[in-house]
């Protein structure tokens, strides 16, 4: 792949030499084949981005939220960049006024929000540290950030502020328990210089009201309490001067939903943020969907996370609208119509339940509607594939998703996490609007890759890279991936401005992942002709089994993810047998409709214990196994059937739902042994 449309070959490779592994050739986007992107003239840091639009777009709505009148939602009710800047202001102020300075790191704690944002632009200001507190990295996660970022003041969802007073008394006890220990340990003289801190908390500031309860809460801890009006008052006739803020500061702590051990502090710099959006102003402009001060956004993934903070960003630099959601995930779709996005960014679980309610909807239409629908879809993406643009394809069937969407929808962004292929082939025809798929970590400062509009061909990967890093493959050869072979595959290396500074506290862990300014991402990726990237494996998830053979499990999972009878799989192999095992979570309609055409009683759960229920998705496991031509030790000896899917409440999933394996296996221990121990029987 010497390069081709969408990417130049900047860099040879280089072989394998001194037990190194061969690195394949570096490549960037083809629409920065002059160079990358400029920055954007006077946009030094995150507050330029905010203050240079309340400049250019005063008068422009902002953040806006809906109207709750006699318990019910009405209208969405907007502040304009000059009424969202002035309330900074006194936020920032009050925050001085407590004595927290430059450098010191502020918590924020709570649902998106405007508050949430008007929060972020105040630390943004005064040079703080913000550090999103995100209770879904798994228990505990709020006490450890707590105390490994050193909060010094935090902002706090009101509904959310008893949970956080719990949080500081797991601190606190924990101290008391370092306390009782030998005084040698470093963390526990770290947890002391810690709590000397906390004791001297500067404040606790409610989004809303403080009730009698919570503020006698906050006393017992020590703290001063404040609900939101009360604060914004604290700054009231101060005036302090805004500190000189560079591109190398670093702006947000950002803790990620790591699969194993606790949440790693990733330490975020303007440089970072400023330069995404100056590569990402390029893309858009590069195919013609720029954004522009009339686009509107949806706020709703969580801004503790990479994804939704840069979008909103990006969405701030253009003088665009950002409105909120409720906070109830069954009220999502409401809030949609009423808000009528432009711009719907989701991760793949959101698409998924889209495309499972548009496949009923099809489906309670009669068998008539099916079969037009059918029709028409077939037509279109034929005429897809035959180059034509998804707008002029078939005007017949792109009504249906956008109208599910508020009818305004123009661009619909998937990330954080792998998109089924089969789900985004059927938005791509049916929705009225380009559907993308992104790739990016915490450490890349989200985006890194994304598909682009109009391309097909792009089905399945996530795209070129954007037009500023550089990307390479280096081989892994204990998997046998070739970063110089014939099709290129290997773990992806990314290398630009966007990167993170480092690991907050954690030089080692920085020093494994970050090698000559190249970040190792540990995804394994596989060049496409046409210069996209499909991401294909993950390079710590293999494991060796008794035999020798080392297995590449998360491919496996892509894999046996394509048989519709099952929602999900967990693939595990013990390294002392031979054979693999699996947890799946089936897809309900597809067991029942097989029990009823089997004579096989029971309701779901009864079904999924029925040794006959095994033995069916064992056989279409078989079947996908054998048509991907997969090697014997690849196929699964045994599943066990879990009627509740994975979820982030068992802890067995991260936020962005990827697999949590030491969780899973620890969960799932007893289950794994009664499967091996039978599939070892001599009759099994």
């Amino acid at each position: 792949m010497a390069g081709n449309n969408f990417v130049i070959e900047v860099e040879k490779g280089k072989d394998a030499s001194d037990g190194q592994p061969s690195i394949g050739p570096v490549y960037r986007s083809s629409f920065a084949a002059n160079g990358f992107p400029a920055p954007i003239p006077g946009m030094e840091s995150c507050w330029d981005i905010f203050r240079m639009s309340v400049e250019k777009y005063p008068d422009n709505r902002m953040l806006g939220r809906r109207e709750i009148v006699d318990g019910k939602a009405g209208k969405y009710v907007w502040q304009t960049y000059r009424e969202v800047y002035d309330i900074v202001i006194k936020v920032g102020n009050s925050i001085r006024s407590c004595d927290v300075v430059e450098g010191e790191k502020c918590g924020i704690y709570g649902a998106n929000c405007p508050e949430w944002i008007i929060s972020m632009e105040a630390c943004n200001a005064h040079g703080l540290y913000c550090v999103p507190l995100y209770d879904t990295l798994g228990a505990g996660a709020v006490e450890f950030i707590i105390c490994h970022a050193e909060i010094s003041i935090a902002f706090v969802e009101e509904r959310r502020l008893m949970r956080f007073f719990f949080s500081l008394s797991a601190v606190q006890n924990i101290s008391s328990l370092n306390r009782a220990l030998e005084k040698g340990s470093l963390v526990i003289v770290r947890y002391k210089l810690f709590m000397s801190m906390y004791f001297c908390y500067a404040a606790i500031i409610s989004f809303g009201k403080v009730t009698p309860e919570q503020k006698a809460e906050a006393e017992n801890h020590g703290l001063k309490i404040y609900p939101w009006e009360e604060f914004l008052q604290l700054g009231e006739n101060k005036n302090y001067d805004l500190p000189l803020k560079k591109k190398t500061d670093i702006c947000t702590i950002m803790y990620t939903s790591g699969t194993t051990g606790d949440p790693k502090g990733v330490l975020i710099s303007n440089d970072s943020i400023v330069t995404l959006i100056a590569g990402v102003k390029r893309l858009l402009g590069s195919v013609n969907e720029q954004l522009t001060m009339k686009d509107v956004y949806i706020s709703y993934l969580p801004l503790a996370h990479i994804f939704d903070r840069v979008i909103e960003e990006l969405f701030i630099s253009h003088g665009a609208s950002i409105g909120f959601w409720r906070g109830d995930v069954k009220l999502l779709v409401e809030d949609i119509g009423e808000l009528k996005p432009s711009i719907f960014c989701a991760v793949p679980r959101v698409l998924d339940r889209i495309y499972s309610g548009l496949l009923q909807k099809i489906s309670a239409g009669g068998l008539l509607k099916k079969k037009m629908f059918d029709l028409a879809y077939t037509y279109k993406y034929y005429n897809m594939k035959k180059g034509r643009k998804h707008g002029e394809a078939s005007p017949i069937c792109d009504k249906i998703v956008k109208q599910g969407l508020g009818g305004n929808v123009r661009l619909i962004l998937s990330g954080a996490a792998p998109l089924s292929t089969h789900v985004e082939e059927f938005l791509r025809v049916v929705a009225c609007c380009h559907v993308l798929q992104g790739y990016g970590l915490t450490e890349s400062c989200a985006g890194s890759f994304v598909s682009l509009p109009n391309e097909l061909s792009m089905l399945g990967t996530v795209g070129p890279p954007v037009p500023n890093i550089d990307v390479r493959l280096e081989s892994v050869p204990e998997m046998n991936y070739d970063a110089l072979a014939s099709t290129p595959r290997g773990e992806i290396c990314i290398k630009g401005n966007t990167l993170f500074s480092g690991y907050y506290k954690r030089e080692d862990l920085t020093c494994e992942v970050l090698i000559d300014g190249w970040f190792h991402t540990g995804d394994i990726g596989e060049w496409q002709p046409n210069g996209s990237m499909k991401i294909i494996d993950r390079k710590k998830n293999i494991f060796k089994l008794s035999q020798g053979e080392y297995v590449a499990v998360e491919n496996l999972e892509n894999i046996y993810g394509l048989v519709s009878a099952i929602d999900s799989i967990w693939i595990y192999g013990n390294s002392f047998e031979s054979f693999l095992v699996a947890v799946v979570n089936p897809n309900k309609e597809a067991l029942e409709s097989w029990a009823a055409d089997n004579n096989v009683s029971g309701d779901f759960e009864s079904l999924c214990q029925n040794p006959k229920a095994k033995e069916f998705i064992l056989g279409e496991l078989a079947k996908t196994g054998k048509e991907k031509k997969l090697k014997g030790f690849e196929f699964i000896k045994a599943v066990h059937l879990d009627p509740m899917p994975f979820d982030m409440e068992r802890d067995l999933l991260t936020p962005t739902y990827k697999k949590k394996r030491p969780q899973l296996l620890k969960y799932y221990q007893s289950v794994i042994d009664e499967m091996y121990k039978r599939a070892n029987k001599p009759n099994a």
